[in-house]
């Protein structure tokens, strides 16, 4: 790296650096960082190394359900020449949004892309119908719309275009009026909002965290806290944080019915701090919530400052373009505008039928290669950026919650389902790249790279030609190569800077990728009937709790064991009988 730049901290530096990536993206790491003039030229580097290799030996034959779905592997692609071509081949890209696919180190076969041909092209139909408004989720009855936020036009009819854009304006309307002091909490010291804690579990939490932490100036108009569970130390950490801005905080409560438990109990917490603290919460509050929820009834009838739509027909982890992550993202200074023009020309860009060009299509496809199409593997994502730390949690609830099926379409018993999990680079190399290169190969890793370091005009060099952010990117293209020496696959995505248009880019990409593997391996990626039965047991241990203290409450004078059992043999055995045991014996 030290020839990247002769002198010490030229002007143009940070410039020449920037270009030199994207070439080295175009020829990319497993070239050795030389820029070869032809195909004849890398021959001719490359005959010496190569010839002292020796040749690689085919991996075992995969179990006959992998072949049924088209899978015939061996080792990766390890010849140069091949390689070069193949990553010429393969290799999406999107100008305007400096979004670059790399798929060339997954090892798909040309007998696998034929045989997946046609289960594309109905992917590609399903993807059509449900832009038109077709009943994706069955179990409720109701459409899946994310796309249409942000392309109104695309909704099945005037009254649904026109909710999406008065609620856009009503969003950016309020944002500027918290801003700039025209809306004022009654009785801050400040004069004006400075704090925003929002309150909000699984999407209406993770999208909003992730966007924060990518995209949030370094000095917000409003700083953001998140209350996302429901642990006492954890709500009273976040409202001891406040201190004496509680009285300027503006607080977000996000849930679709209002009667989501953690999402309640932050709620009722945080009351009963602005009655301690002698504050009147709804001059303070905001709901986010769908009409005529409980939630949105509640702060009608109390007078909150606002109340914003959640859409019947936007789930929680497709809602970060919907007012549940736009409201949070405005109000500390996001442009939000243009993380929706970065969402629609991605899903523009994943209507296309054409599999080399719509990167959502090589995605799936890849997942269902590495998995073979039985979610065999784990996905390992790793952003070499520190703002996108948040990244892989949010994909884990796209994508576990939406592809994590116990039955598929046609009621046959499956078990689907892709592992996601990560953090960043190159942080966790430290934590498990070991295990990664050498141990049991049970994953694939999606790295995301992002080509700018620092904003123009700010990068300087620890030594002649060398930046803190170059080691970073040597980190990333040597972790990439060591994996791929020893067979183990990977997905490269590449932006040239973390913006809100990248980032809107990002969250509409993986959103089409999962619904196009559900699409393959017919699956439903609009429910989540496991959620559901998780808070059902819940409620039954709760419940159960309370009769317990209801009838214990009575005996004041004790109760024998016999008149315990009399009211709660059927229960104590079930329980005991169950995997509740455990919580329900640390409760008593």
């Amino acid at each position: 790296m030290a020839s990247i730049s002769g002198a010490a901290a030229a002007p143009s530096s940070a410039a020449c650096r920037l270009r030199l990536r994207r070439q080295l993206l175009l020829r990319p790491s497993h070239l050795r960082l030389r820029v070869p003039n032809s195909i004849a030229d890398l021959s001719r580097s490359s005959s010496s190394s190569s010839s002292s290799q020796s040749t690689p030996t085919p991996a075992a034959p995969l179990a006959s359900k992998a072949e049924q779905n088209g899978h015939t592997r061996g080792a990766v692609e390890k010849d140069p020449i091949k390689l070069w071509e193949r990553y010429v081949e393969w290799l999406y890209q999107h100008k305007e949004l400096g979004l670059f696919v790399d798929v060339s180190r997954m090892g798909f076969t040309e007998e696998f892309l034929q045989r997946m041909e046609p289960q594309m092209q109905r992917a590609f139909e399903a993807m059509r119908e449900l832009e038109k408004g077709a009943i994706a989720n069955p179990d409720e009855g109701r459409m899946v719309g994310h796309y249409w936020l942000r392309d109104p036009g695309l909704a099945p009819n005037s009254f649904l275009r026109t909710k999406i854009e008065s609620t856009l304006d009503r969003i950016l309307a309020f944002s500027h009026d918290i801003v700039s002091g025209k809306i004022k909490p009654p009785s801050s010291p400040a004069g004006r909002f400075t704090q925003i804690l929002s309150i909000g579990i699984g999407g209406s939490a993770l999208g909003p965290q992730f966007v924060s932490e990518a995209l949030a100036p370094d000095n917000p108009p409003l700083k953001i806290r998140f209350i996302d569970n429901t642990d006492p130390a954890g709500i009273d950490h976040q409202i001891a944080q406040l201190g004496p801005e509680l009285a300027s905080t503006l607080v977000i409560v996000i849930s679709k019915s209002g009667g989501t438990p953690e999402t309640r109990n932050g709620l009722l917490e945080v009351q009963k701090a602005f009655r301690d603290a002698g504050l009147e919460f709804s001059k303070q509050g905001v709901a986010v919530t769908q009409e005529n929820s409980l939630l949105d009834n509640t702060a009608r009838i109390e007078g909150w400052l606002a109340r914003f739509p959640m859409f019947d027909w936007v789930g929680g982890r497709t809602s970060e373009m919907s007012a549940v992550g736009l409201l949070p993202a405005a109000l500390q200074g996001i442009d939000i505008k243009e993380m929706l023009v970065g969402a629609a020309l991605m899903d523009e860009e994943t209507r296309n039928t054409v599999v080399k060009e719509n990167p959502a299509a090589l995605l799936a496809l890849c997942w269902y290669w590495a998995s073979e199409g039985i979610g065999n593997k784990d996905m390992v994502v790793l952003p070499y950026k520190d703002s996108l730390l948040l990244l892989s949690r949010y994909l884990q609830q796209l994508v576990m919650e939406s592809l994590g099926k116990e039955f598929d379409l046609d009621g046959n018993r499956v078990n689907q389902g892709l592992t996601v999990y990560g953090n960043k680079g190159s942080t966790d190399q430290h934590a498990y790249i070991q295990q990664l290169r050498e141990g049991v190969h049970n994953f694939f890793v999606t790295f995301i790279e992002v080509l700018r370091d620092r904003p123009p005009g700010h990068d300087w060099e620890l030594e002649p030609g060398v930046t803190c952010g170059d080691y970073l990117f040597g980190m990333l293209q040597g972790t990439r190569s060591a994996l791929y020496a020893n067979d183990r696959e990977s997905i490269s995505v590449t932006v040239q800077e973390v913006t809100p248009k990248a980032v809107g880019a990002l969250v509409a990409l993986y959103e089409r990728a999962v619904g196009i593997y559900a699409s393959l391996v017919n699956i439903n990626a609009y429910h989540q009937p496991g959620v559901e039965a998780g808070k059902k047991a819940a409620g039954e241990v709760l419940a159960l709790q309370k009769r317990v203290l209801t009838v214990l409450n009575e005996a004041r004078h004790g109760i024998s064991l016999f008149t315990f059992f009399y009211y709660f043999s059927n229960e104590v055995h079930r329980f005991v009988h169950s995997g509740l045991r455990h919580a329900y014996c640390f409760r008593f």
